[in-house]
């Protein structure tokens, strides 16, 4: 008899994530795989589910105008009550930090199903930052009985917090979903699509976190324009979160920049594009410290701290937090210092090989005991 394996998400960072390993598991003979999203964001979700060919067994479409972390919190798990009585998975699957991610390991406790954690052991050890990210992720950590570590840094991290059993190193999924999404000609955003790339070095940026609403924020936006100003031959292209906060403050400090262009959200495969493209990514996002060191591009973080230490350490990203100054000096490094640059761009990414999902899946038949050994531990 095949094991039921169900995969929630429901943002669609989670799904650019989850998408190889969704299809990796429709692959295993012994696996009987489906799928349910909580549409935490409909809006950016149902864009990566077409890219896959995904279609969701089951849609909890909680997305609400103005919800709250504990509206989210609740209709997760509400939602998830009656998926799981009704589908009786024997494994729940859930990625990273999300509270979508946070919620569905609480259901799957509730109902005593075991839940297995996609990149576990990401830790800043700051409960604040990011929040809500760093404590969804350690509660993960406590309720999952499987826990699919992207490197041995995020395994110790586990370890170091006493969680040993069920912990195997994969590689992150996302380094997998880059062959589906990164590669090809043109974008699907008209907005991209009218933009002049010839001759222009991009600068790909994205700012949402909200531990960076305020003054932090303002001051990433200051050096932005400043370098955009300074460097004439640059192009900052900036898909602009659909927070109000954010879209305020990019558009107060941003607008009439003339190398500056603020669009809407992109699609997974056209944000890969575009970083494919890019000469330099600027982030406060998590997962792009992994998928633009996998396309060769250097990275500057916009938060005083990492949960993924291990590209710090590679030498593909550098920590410039939200300091006007400091974020100016290492763009002008970059972008001024050939040496410089070409060590970041060609350092070793340490996140994977494009054989997470395949890992995964060999970990999840191994431990219900439809194979004799356990996958190879992934080492860059």
């Amino acid at each position: 008899m095949a094991i039921k394996v169900m995969s929630v998400f429901g943002t669609r960072p989670e799904a650019i994530k989850m998408a190889p390993l969704v299809l990796e598991l429709s692959r295993r003979g012994g696996i009987e795989s489906s799928v349910c999203v909580t549409a935490q964001h409909r809006e950016m979700l149902d864009g990566v589910l077409g890219v896959f060919g995904i279609r969701p067994d089951y849609d909890l479409n909680i997305m609400k105008s103005g919800q709250t972390l504990a509206d989210i919190t609740s209709r997760v798990l509400e939602g998830l009550s009656g998926v799981f009585a009704q589908a009786r998975p024997d494994l729940v699957l859930v990625h990273g930090d999300t509270t979508t991610t946070f919620a569905a390991a609480l259901a799957a406790f509730y109902a005593k199903i075991n839940c297995g954690h996609v990149e576990a052991g990401l830790r800043t050890h700051d409960r604040w930052s990011p929040y809500p990210e760093e404590m969804n992720r350690q509660l993960v950590g406590r309720l999952a009985s499987m826990h699919f570590a992207p490197t041995a840094h995020n395994a110790e991290n586990l370890a170091r917090e006493g969680i040993t059993k069920g912990v195997f190193v994969t590689g992150n999924t996302v380094i997998d979903a880059l062959e589906y999404t990164a590669h090809g000609e043109g974008f699907e955003s008209p907005e991209l699509n009218a933009l002049d790339f010839s001759g222009r070095r991009v600068i790909t940026l994205t700012c949402h976190r909200r531990e960076n609403y305020g003054a932090p924020m303002e001051h990433i936006f200051a050096a932005v324009r400043r370098t955009a100003i300074e460097n004439p031959d640059v192009l900052v292209v900036y898909p602009v979160h659909m927070s109000p906060v954010v879209r305020g403050a990019a558009h107060k400090c941003l607008d009439g920049v003339q190398n500056i262009a603020l669009i809407e959200p992109l699609s997974a495969v056209d944000m890969h594009r575009l970083m494919a493209r890019s000469y330099i990514v600027m982030t406060d996002s998590g997962g792009l410290q992994e998928e633009a060191p996998a396309l060769g591009k250097p990275v500057l973080v916009l938060r005083g701290e990492t949960e993924r230490p291990e590209a710090v350490e590679a030498g593909t990203v550098e920590i410039a937090g939200t300091s006007e100054e400091k974020i100016v000096s290492l763009a002008r490094e970059l972008l001024c210092n050939r040496a410089v640059y070409e060590r970041m761009a060609h350092a070793v990414n340490p996140y994977g090989d494009g054989q997470a999902s395949r890992r995964i899946a060999d970990a999840i038949e191994y431990a219900f005991k439809l194979r004799g050994e356990a996958p190879e531990a992934f080492s860059p």
